[in-house]
């Protein structure tokens, strides 16, 4: 089970794990509260999902770059 979750985590561009792991809150907890929030604010948060997904995107493909040049 644990597997499978990690799994859809990683599918779903990751980025309220990757707030979690840096703030120290599980994802679940994160998930709720950026539902939450874009609920508040009319879905104004989606944006910065979004844009974070794309950041988190780019910065995995970098490091897989850089790790083929150097094998």
């Amino acid at each position: 089970m644990e597997y499978f979750r990690q799994m859809m985590e990683r599918s779903a561009f990751g980025v309220c794990s990757f707030l979690g792991e840096k703030i120290g809150l599980a994802s679940s907890r994160v998930r709720l509260y950026f539902i939450y929030i874009t609920l508040l604010t009319l879905g104004s948060p989606i944006i910065i999902y979004l844009f974070a997904a794309f950041w988190l995107n780019i910065k995995r493909y970098i490091k897989k770059g850089k790790n083929l040049v150097w094998n």
